[in-house]
């Protein structure tokens, strides 16, 4: 954690950024934007955390060397071109930028490159994924770094494309083994103060070095417009909505379904409706504990209604979709395999399930939070439905932040709910791989995955991709409880904010 005390509360937040709003500028330099976030971004090190807020807070201070583009290919960033691949698909050269500079002032070479994806691939959930299939990152040239596999990987460009657990690029002077000596990266803002359980206030970094090719997605150049960005963590959420029409705040994330009107007829703010954004998910614990037991997760699927969860938690069908595929329709990776297993809310079916394991008696513990309400929401139906089948239900709400501490710890938890966005490839699912904190994982998905990862071919991928949906049901990896549309809002008076999965205010302007 990094701190200042420059400025105290979030009072004095909102007070300094109401300022601006009495100063005659232009629309498009100067100004804060106050953006509401669920909760804090409990870490400024993008590599050691998969989490949503972090990706989104720190996308702004740090760089990758691609990024996705408007149709979520991959796309140069630091890189100055897409890489130069070899015919067996082996090995990857990649030239990067000239003129980066870090916000300490120094200048990015290889030698940074090659330590940053070293540590990635060390500590980082996603790096590790990919670790071992990867022999060497080295660097030819001052600015022209090679990366060696010794099997075809083919989501490698869009692993490293990630905002969290990412590939981001760190001066080689600040990696000290696993920790940072402080948040400095080559994005066009830069840590300026840090209050924790406050707000994270970003400024615009002047040196900053931009691509130069045109804006696609959250490639080309990032324009810094504003003058400032505060990143403000606001657990309750009638709070960032009560805030977001009063003025307070110009951006916020995750508002009620129910809230939707309000902001539509709203004279200060306007609702942002992502559609499909992404999918609710059950994540089971599969290192310790009773969802061991393979029976003991089928009675868990067995007896979640999705139907009646994801009407509790969004009230409205514009809001969701009771779908059990792991991609909905639109997708080439949509298939009907395994279908059969989905979202009954059976019972009978579950108590049987039950009666064929182990189970004790031992209580179930559900980790959720009420930060993401449509998550508790969710829990609160399966509750009633699980109790029926036989289960001794202990819930366990906690903020968001410590929800994220304690799933790293497999034995505080069998069931921890989160969410997704729908992520093109789907190899790069942190559920999917071995080396997540749920630790699923069984011989015939294990295989299934090398083959989906090693071959080009879309066709043959979807096949295969079907195969390991049909693996999920049949060994109850997690549970997908639908599809849903996301809810946030934001200022009438603010531009240039895209509609994604990880808001990011580069470009942006009031």
């Amino acid at each position: 954690m990094y701190r200042t005390n420059k400025i105290a509360t979030l009072a004095s937040i909102a007070l300094l950024s109401s300022s601006f709003s009495g100063i005659a500028m232009s629309n498009t330099m100067g100004g804060a934007v106050n953006v509401a976030i669920i909760g804090e971004a409990d870490t400024l090190d993008p590599m050691i955390s998969s989490k949503d807020v972090v990706g989104t807070v720190t996308q702004h201070i740090y760089e990758t060397l691609f990024t996705f583009d408007g149709s979520w290919a991959p796309a140069p960033l630091l890189a100055e071109s897409m890489p130069e691949v070899s015919s067996d698909g082996l090995t990857y050269t990649i030239k990067i930028r000239q003129g980066v500079n870090f916000h300490d002032g120094s200048s990015m070479d290889s030698a940074d490159v090659v330590d940053s994806l070293n540590r990635w691939l060390s500590i980082a959930s996603r790096g590790k994924s990919v670790a071992s299939k990867v022999d060497s990152v080295t660097a030819l040239d001052s600015h022209t770094v090679q990366i060696q596999l010794n099997a075809v990987y083919s989501p490698l460009l869009s692993l490293m494309s990630m905002n969290n657990a990412a590939a981001v690029i760190y001066p080689q002077e600040n990696i000290k083994g696993a920790d940072l000596a402080a948040p400095i990266g080559t994005g066009p803002y830069k840590v300026n103060e840090y209050k924790a359980d406050q707000y994270l206030q970003l400024v615009r970094y002047d040196g900053y070095s931009s691509s130069t090719s045109a804006i696609d997605g959250a490639s080309g150049p990032r324009e810094r417009y504003l003058d400032e960005i505060n990143f403000i963590p606001v657990g309750d959420v009638s709070t960032r909505l009560e805030g977001l029409l009063s003025g307070q705040f110009d951006f916020a994330e995750s508002i009620a379904a129910e809230s939707y009107d309000r902001l539509d007829s709203s004279s200060n703010a306007e609702p942002v409706l992502l559609a499909p954004y992404g999918w609710p998910m059950w994540v089971i614990n599969h290192k310790k504990g009773i969802m061991t037991d393979l029976n003991v997760r089928k009675a868990l699927q067995a007896a979640l209604p999705a139907e009646d969860m994801l009407y509790a938690a969004f009230g409205d069908e514009k809001f969701y979709k009771a779908d059990g595929a792991l991609y909905p329709e639109g997708f080439v990776w949509n298939s009907d395999a395994g279908l059969e297993n989905y979202g009954s809310g059976d019972t009978n079916k579950a108590n049987g399930f039950l009666k064929s394991s182990s189970y004790d008696g031992s209580p179930l513990r559900i980790l959720t939070s009420k930060q993401y309400m449509w998550h508790f929401k969710t829990a609160e139906v399966a509750k009633v439905y699980l109790e029926q089948a036989g289960f001794n239900v202990q819930m366990d709400v906690v903020d968001w932040a410590t929800l994220g501490q304690r799933r790293n710890n497999p034995d505080l938890w069998d069931v921890f709910l989160s969410h997704s966005p729908y992520i093109p490839e789907p190899s790069l699912n942190g559920t999917m791989q071995s080396t997540y904190r749920a630790g699923w994982t069984n011989g015939e998905k294990e295989y299934l995955m090398s083959q989906f990862t090693s071959v080009t071919d879309t066709a043959e991928r979807a096949a295969i991709w079907a195969q390991i949906q049909e693996n999920y049901f049949n060994d109850v990896g997690f549970i997908k409880l639908g599809s849903f549309n996301s809810l946030r809002g934001k200022s009438v008076a603010l531009k240039g904010v895209p509609e994604t999965p990880w808001p990011f205010f580069w470009n942006a302007y009031k």
